[in-house]
């Protein structure tokens, strides 16, 4: 019954990559026309509508409390979306995909310093062969870093600052309220900040992540197809997390990034260089031994 339940859980989470890594394509194949506001944009509100929907089948149960938590999460996890937007629209979508997936790297450190978990010496091996495989990923000239490697790895800290959150928030929130409380940022934040790039002449924003412009064409085919693969891939992560332990879960959740590199093979005719690709590898397999420590 118990390697059942992995397998199912194991599954599951190969199904939530997959459509992870093509819901990148079309987070890529947008980049060409769009800002990474709009697809964000249009990204959340797919997700607030279809969470909204279910609010009405089953209200919501909070006991309530932690709300500047709530909107840190909030905050800081729209950040990480847009830095991964960005990368996804200015690297390849593996090495996006990769800078992203060190979240569980950057939470095993966050939770040791901020919430005192036990990491043991082999935990803290993996971290150290993560971040070595950050370094391969990124090529660093000196001490000088590209834009692409500083959203990259903020994508992958704000996210396991987001998710360290979580933990604490679902002691008072459901987990839909969360949810919903992030995908409506994503939604209404995109839209603050291009009006104070349109009526406060805050340039920085447009040149940071592109003009805003109405959708046309193929474009809209693209939107529903993020949105739909993007809501696949979050229904069987959670079934995944629901079926297994979630060390084992995450451990297989790294499959996106070569289900990415696969797909930039196909699309794009993209392959990483040995160096980034023995970065992939190392990442990967410190993201996996970190899970490992918590089977």
């Amino acid at each position: 019954m118990y390697f059942s339940k992995i397998n199912s859980g194991v599954l599951y989470m190969l199904i939530a990559s997959f459509f992870f890594a093509l819901m990148g394509v079309f987070v890529k194949l947008l980049s060409s026309s769009l800002g990474v506001l709009e697809i964000a944009f249009f990204r959340n509100i797919f997700g607030v509508a279809l969470i909204g929907a279910t609010i009405f089948s089953s209200p919501l149960k909070n006991k309530g409390g932690k709300i500047g938590l709530l909107f840190f999460r909030c905050i800081i996890g729209f950040l990480a979306l847009l830095a991964w937007f960005y990368n996804i629209a200015h690297t390849s979508l593996a090495d996006a995909m990769t800078f992203s997936r060190t979240a569980p790297i950057f939470t095993a450190v966050i939770a040791f310093f901020a919430l005192n978990e036990r990491l043991g010496k082999k935990g803290w091996a993996a971290i150290f062969i993560g971040f070595v495989g950050i370094i391969f990923i990124m090529k660093p000239s000196g001490l000088t870093l590209k834009i692409t490697d500083i959203m990259g790895l903020f994508s992958g800290f704000g996210a396991a600052l987001a998710y360290t959150s979580v933990r604490e928030l679902k002691k008072y929130y459901d987990t839909r309220t969360i949810v919903l409380f992030f995908m409506a940022t994503g939604t209404v934040g995109p839209v603050l900040i291009a009006l104070a790039d349109r009526f406060l002449n805050m340039s920085f924003f447009g040149e940071l992540f592109g003009e805003v412009t109405m959708p046309y064409g193929i474009n809209w085919f693209y939107i529903v197809c993020m949105g739909i693969f993007a809501t696949i891939a979050q229904i069987f992560m959670t079934r995944a997390y629901g079926a297994a332990r979630a060390g084992i879960v995450s451990a297989v959740s790294y499959a996106d990034i070569l289900f990415s590199v696969l797909f930039g093979m196909i699309v794009w005719s993209s392959f990483p260089d040995l160096i980034g690709l023995f970065g992939i590898i190392l990442v990967i397999l410190g993201g996996i031994l970190v899970a490992k420590e918590k089977i």
